[in-house]
Formats: structure tokens, C-alpha cells, sequence
């Protein structure tokens, strides 16, 4: 059984995992750690096992000495003996959870600490809330509030400003409601599943591969007793868990003894569970209909269109930003980033197959960022910088599959940094063979590491021509594209050509399903047929529409080999598709931005996100140093110029002092804050830094705005305007 194979083989952690990484480069100090981290586990855990061994033979001799009643010095001295090994036994423990803590990035109490923190933070202050609340609320259901609806707003805009406009894409907006036929093309209502595993009592559902997830986690982080083969092999599991078959996963939870996490009762096999919510269209019931679970089909149906609309040119780019749906498996350890109903911002990039360069790649192929490659994902090995020249271009070590992929790669990594992704904490994982669909040409996810581990957010894929063949075969229109040559070619091509007066005697009502098969045939199956008709004068034939097998001969159809002369090359684009889940890269973006800073005393502790202004739910704060009507009145000028330049800000007349107004708004991420403490000039605090200028009241607007929107930056107005120092900028 592979199961069986891949849980019981040894990986060396060798040379490979250093591979054109020098003492200078970014991550060679983090890998060098990484693997004396994991070799360090490997034998403490050892060195715990032998020491338990010897506390359990040392603790049996005490204890056959107390039932025998052995003399009390004999007695004594056996649990002299005892107590020290116990103390070692101790000291390794601890020392192996303080190598599992600095090994999973800080430890798993550190994690949920800092979840925590964040959540709470978020909730407070209403960047996000649980929907239907004052009834319970509903798992995988959440709305978001004014800070978080900015965010969400400014992520987005960014997004279209970074692809829509800047690489000049045609933007979309479909329905969410898809009508089933279009989702059956697509190979969604077969095959869009996940495996579940039910509890036997009392029927609540689970995923199959977050049941066996938690539990390899748990083992790892909280069990120090298990062996050094038992960690590797569960390390093992942990990074093949998105290929097992159910019959593996049934394998593997059955071998951990894994019950249902709530009641400990037995679970059943996993078996397939279709993720989308179907409805009817229509009050007749007769029509269905699912939510979409992404927003891609809407674009291939529209190919045409498009195309066409684009002046039938290739290459060119749809995009669309979109609610989808899915009726996935809550669990409460996801929290937002498993949820019901998320945003999607989608692009399909059509080009064609025989040319996937991109004019544009000189622009990212300087670009150097973690990837981690198929061949090295394996235990005790992690991702490593490349560069993208040398991932795409290198003869020797390409691993991306074609220069468009490749410069998607590079402008998605631009796009997470710009928001405040720390680039140390973001990698691109490849797609392992048997994770890829059969017709993916190479599949590359943008991967961001959380408190709940390496997070998937932007999938980066070349599904070849699947879509638009799949589309077009269903619903018998053609999405395609032409060439037009210089000079007409000589080509040999295939002719099919059915004789519709046999066909309609023998096949009546069905004719027209039978010629439309027949003429769809591709090459191979034509050339078979016409063989086996020449041989036996008749053959069996499927034709789909009619979900039969039919009886043809050799007076229904010729099929031949033309030599002909084109003016055109007509041909089925392939798709290079970037799709962003918008609420799990600001999820991120929030554990990224997070922080928490003492007070001036340090009694108190203070919450900070810090956010780059591009995406903070709001731009600046307008504070009267104290309620005097004559600062209130200038707070209201400046409110009206930031207005007038679309400076979102907020005014706080209120009289607190200024140093929670201050610590108020760096919870919310508000990067800067203009404080009114005279008639004629103002000062700006930086959130961050907690420096402060001093600008005429007339310059404020503009000078933040200048900052805001990156035509300045605050070492360039630190540089230009006379410094205010402040002790209430530090409380």
C-alpha cells in the first residue's frame, strides 16, 4: 500500500536543502536554524525515550522492593537512585518543548496567544463580526464592520489599480447563481468535494484531513514521549496530507485511533461531499442552480465576447471580483479563514499555447522571494530564495513552467509586500504531481505563514486549454482564437464528413445528436473509426448527448486526409489563472501588522496594527489638543480640505487626553494623526515611529495626502519640516 510506503521511508536532510545559498543570503541563517532545530528534536526525543526507559526499569525495582518488603536502606537507596533520573527525565522535557517552540516559529502557546490577541482586537473594534450574532450566530458566516469594510475597500482597489488597470484587463461582473449545466462542463457538480468522515452516533460531519491534521499537530507539539520515528513519520503525513486518497486517510485514522473530536465516538470511512449550496431557478423548482463556488466559469462563458470585444487579439486578460460559495466544514480553530461565503478576485489570462512568453517579464525577473519547489518539498527541508530569472529561464534549474506563469508569480508577490505581507513570512509553493489536475500544464500557490502555519491565498496556475475546450464541447459553441499567416500554408487535415440521408433513415429523431458527434471526434478516435470501418463495415460509436452507444457503417461517414491551404491557424487558447482569496490575505495582513508596545510608565500594554497607509481602514486623525472652540474650528478646516483631496479621516473632540486618543487609533492602524494645538500650524504624528513634524494649517491635507497616497514618504516630510517633540506622542 503507497500509504504504507510514504509513512515508513526516510528522507535525509543532505546537502539539498542549501543549495545556491550562501553564509550572505537572506534565508541562510533561518535554514541553517531550521535544521539544527530539527536535528536537535531528532535527539532529545531520543535521549527522552532512553531516559524514560530507565526512570520505568528503575521505578519497577522500587516498586518490587516495597511489595517484597526489602530492608529499608535497600529501599532508601533505590529511590535515590530514582529521584535523579527523574530530574534528567525533567530537564529534557523541558528542553525538547523549548526546541519544539523555537521549531514551529515561537511555539504553539505563542500561536494561539497571538490569535488571540488579534482576534480580539479585531472584534472590539469591529473590523469583522460573527454574522446573525444576537441569535447565535452561524459557523463560517461573518460580516464585516466599518474598519474592516475600509480595508476590504482599499485591498481591492488596490488589486484593480495593480492588474485591471496596470496590465489593462477587461473587467466582468457575473451572476453568483449558476445554472447546473454550466457547473456540469466545468466538472464541479462531479467532482468539486472534499472528504468527509462522520461520527457513527450521533452524524456530525468533519473533514477527514483536518481531523488527521490536528491530530499530527498535537502529537508534535504536545507529546513529548513519542519517539524520534514516530515525529518524522507524522511529519511525514503532515506534508503529503493534501494527496491522500479516502482510502489513506481511512488508513491513517484508523492506525492513530482518531475519534470524533467532540463525543470520542468511532468514525466512518471518509467518503466524498459535494462543497456547493444548490437551488432552483425559477419558482417552478424545474431548473437548478448552485451558488458559485468561484468566479472563473462566468469569464469562459464569456470568452467570445471577449475576444471578440478585445478586437480578436491574444493574449489578453478577464478579471472579475466576486462573492463565492461554499458549503465547506467548519471548524472552530479556523475561525476567518475557513468561511461559507468569501470574496474572490479572479483573472484569466488567455494566450496561446505555442507562445506563453511574456513582453513584460524583464520586470519582474530581477525579483528574488522564498519558493519551494515539488522535488524538495519533503520532511526537514523548506523553501529557499530564487530568483525569478533562474526559476523560469535557468536551463539547469527551471522549475516554473513558462514565462507568463512566471510573471504573474512575480506580480503577485509585489501585491502581497505592497499591503504589508512580511516577505519573510510568504513563499510559493509548487504543486506536487498527483495535487495538480490531469490537464494542468503547472500549478504554484502563494502560501503566508500565520499562527495556524503556512496559509494557501493566491493559487497561481496554467490549466492549459481544459476550460474553453470543456465549455465548448457541452454546449457546442466554439472558443476560439485565430492567426491569420502572411502567406497561406499547406497543412494536411483530417475531413470528417457524415452522410446525413443514411444517418436520418437509421437514426430518425436522434440525427441531429449523431452528426453532431461524428463531427466533434478527434483526430485519434476519427482515424480508429475509419480503421475499423474498413476492416469490419461497422462500429460501435458513443455520443454523449444521447448517453447510448449507436451502431454506425461505413455508408453513414468518410473520413479522409485533405491537403489543403490555410490563411489562418484556429486554435484553443490556454489559461493562466491567478486567483486571490481576498479575506485570508487580509486575515494575514492583519497577523502581520499586528503589535503590542508599552505605555511611557509601562503599566499598560497597546495594541497596533501597521498597516502601510494604502490599505489603513483610515488615513489620519484631526485632534484639538484641548476643547477650545478656537481648535475646534480649525480641526473643521482641515477636515474640510482632507474631504475635498479623498483623505479618509475622523475627528475626535472628545476630552481625552491625547495620549489615548493617540493609543486609540493606532489600535485601529491609523498610520497618522494631526493635532491642533494652535491657530496657525498643526503637528502629525507618525503612527509607527511616533515622530512628530510641525506644518502650517494650510499645508496639513496635503502633506498627508502626499504620504497616503506614496508621493512622499515620511522620511521626506521627516527631512523637510521642523521637528515636534512631545511627551504625549510616547503615552
Amino acid at each position: 500500500m503507497r500509504i504504507l510506503n510514504f509513512l515508513t521511508s526516510s528522507i535525509p536532510l543532505g546537502h539539498a536543502l542549501f543549495t545556491r545559498l550562501t553564509p550572505s543570503s537572506p534565508s541562510f541563517s533561518l535554514l541553517r536554524r531550521f535544521t539544527s532545530t530539527m536535528a536537535a528534536e531528532d535527539n532529545l526525543r531520543q535521549a527522552l525515550s532512553a531516559k524514560l526507559s530507565e526512570v520505568e526499569r528503575q521505578g519497577n525495582q522500587v516498586r518490587a522492593l516495597k511489595q517484597s518488603g526489602a530492608a529499608k536502606p535497600e529501599l532508601d537507596a533505590a529511590i535515590e537512585a530514582l529521584n535523579p533520573l527523574k530530574l534528567e527525565k525533567a530537564t529534557i522535557e523541558e528542553d525538547l518543548q523549548a526546541t519544539i517552540s523555537v521549531g514551529d516559529g515561537g511555539g504553539s502557546v505563542n500561536k494561539e496567544a497571538l490569535r488571540q490577541a488579534v482576534v480580539n482586537t479585531l472584534e472590539r473594534r469591529l473590523f469583522y463580526i460573527p454574522s446573525f450574532k444576537i441569535y447565535g450566530g452561524v459557523a463560517g458566516l461573518y460580516d464585516y464592520g466599518p474598519p474592516g469594510c475600509a480595508v476590504k475597500s482599499n485591498v481591492l482597489g488596490f488589486w484593480r489599480q495593480h492588474f485591471v488597470l496596470e496590465e489593462n484587463m477587461l473587467e466582468v461582473d457575473c451572476p453568483c447563481v449558476t445554472p447546473e449545466v454550466v457547473l456540469k462542463a466545468s466538472g464541479h457538480v462531479d467532482k468539486f468535494t472534499d472528504l468527509m468522515v462522520k461520527d457513527e452516533v450521533s452524524g456530525t460531519c468533519y473533514r477527514a484531513d483536518h481531523l488527521l491534521k490536528d491530530y499530527c499537530k498535537d502529537k508534535l507539539e504536545k507529546d513529548l514521549r513519542i519517539t524520534s520515528e514516530m515525529a518524522m513519520e507524522l511529519k511525514e503525513v503532515l506534508s503529503k496530507l493534501d494527496v491522500l486518497s479516502a482510502e489513506e486517510l481511512g488508513q491513517c485514522i484508523k492506525k492513530y485511533g482518531i475519534t470524533a473530536p467532540d463525543t470520542k465516538n468511532p468514525l466512518s470511512d471518509p467518503y466524498p461531499f459535494n462543497l456547493m449550496f444548490q437551488t432552483s431557478i425559477g419558482p417552478s423548482g424545474v431548473s437548478t442552480g448552485y451558488m458559485r463556488p468561484e468566479t472563473a466559469q462566468g469569464i469562459f462563458v464569456n470568452f467570445r465576447d471577449l475576444y471578440y470585444y478585445n478586437g480578436n487579439k491574444l493574449p489578453f486578460a478577464a478579471a472579475q471580483i466576486g462573492q463565492a460559495f461554499r458549503n465547506e466544514v467548519i471548524s472552530p480553530r479556523q475561525g476567518l479563514l475557513r468561511v461559507r461565503e468569501f470574496t474572490l478576485a479572479e483573472i484569466e489570462h488567455f494566450v496561446d499555447p505555442e507562445d506563453k512568453s511574456h513582453p513584460k517579464f524583464s520586470d519582474v525577473a530581477h525579483l528574488e522571494f522564498l519558493m519551494f519547489p515539488r522535488d524538495e518539498q519533503k520532511p526537514g527541508q523548506s523553501a529557499r530564495v530564487i530568483s525569478l530569472r533562474e526559476a523560469v529561464s535557468s536551463k539547469d534549474s527551471k522549475v516554473v513552467d513558462n514565462e507568463t506563469l512566471g510573471y504573474f508569480i512575480g506580480r503577485v508577490y509585489l501585491f502581497l509586500t505592497s499591503l504589508g505581507i512580511d516577505k519573510n513570512r510568504l513563499r510559493f509553493r509548487q504543486h506536487l504531481a498527483n495535487e495538480m489536475a490531469h490537464y494542468a500544464q503547472d500549478c504554484w500557490d502563494a502560501e503566508i505563514e500565520t499562527s495556524y502555519g503556512w496559509i494557501e491565498c493566491v493559487g497561481i496556475a496554467d490549466r492549459s486549454a481544459y476550460d474553453l475546450k470543456a465549455h465548448s464541447e457541452k454546449s457546442r459553441v466554439d472558443l476560439e482564437a485565430q492567426e491569420k499567416y502572411s502567406e497561406p500554408r499547406e497543412v494536411e487535415k483530417l475531413v470528417i464528413s457524415p452522410l446525413k440521408k443514411a444517418i436520418g433513415l437509421a437514426f430518425k429523431g436522434d440525427q441531429k445528436k449523431v452528426l453532431e458527434a461524428l463531427e466533434a471526434m478527434k483526430e485519434e478516435e476519427a482515424l480508429k473509426m475509419k480503421t475499423d470501418l474498413a476492416s469490419k463495415g461497422e462500429v460501435e460509436f458513443y455520443v454523449c448527448t444521447l448517453g447510448k452507444t449507436v451502431t454506425v457503417n461505413s455508408s453513414m461517414v468518410t473520413i479522409s486526409k485533405e491537403k489543403k491551404k490555410e490563411h489562418q491557424r484556429v486554435f484553443t487558447p490556454s489559461v493562466i489563472e491567478p486567483s486571490f482569496g481576498i479575506g485570508r490575505i487580509i486575515y494575514c495582513l492583519y497577523e502581520h501588522s499586528y503589535y503590542m508596545r508599552p505605555s511611557k510608565d509601562g503599566n499598560e500594554q497597546f495594541n497596533v496594527f501597521r498597516f502601510p497607509p494604502l490599505v489603513a481602514p483610515i488615513k489620519c486623525t484631526v485632534f484639538p489638543l484641548v476643547q477650545k472652540q478656537e481648535y475646534e474650528e480649525v480641526s473643521k478646516v482641515i477636515s474640510k480640505s482632507l474631504t475635498a483631496s479623498g483623505i479618509s479621516h475622523k475627528i475626535d473632540i472628545t476630552g481625552t487626553s491625547i495620549g489615548k486618543r493617540y493609543a486609540r487609533t493606532d489600535e485601529l492602524g491609523v498610520p497618522f494623526a494631526i493635532t491642533v494645538d494652535s491657530t496657525s500650524s498643526v503637528t502629525i504624528r507618525e503612527r509607527d515611529s511616533k515622530d512628530q513634524i510641525r506644518v502650517d494649517v494650510s499645508e496639513a491635507a496635503s502633506v498627508v495626502k502626499d504620504i497616503a497616497e506614496g508621493v512622499r514618504t515620511w522620511a521626506d516630510v521627516w527631512s523637510t519640516f521642523p521637528h515636534h517633540s512631545s511627551g504625549s506622542a510616547d503615552e
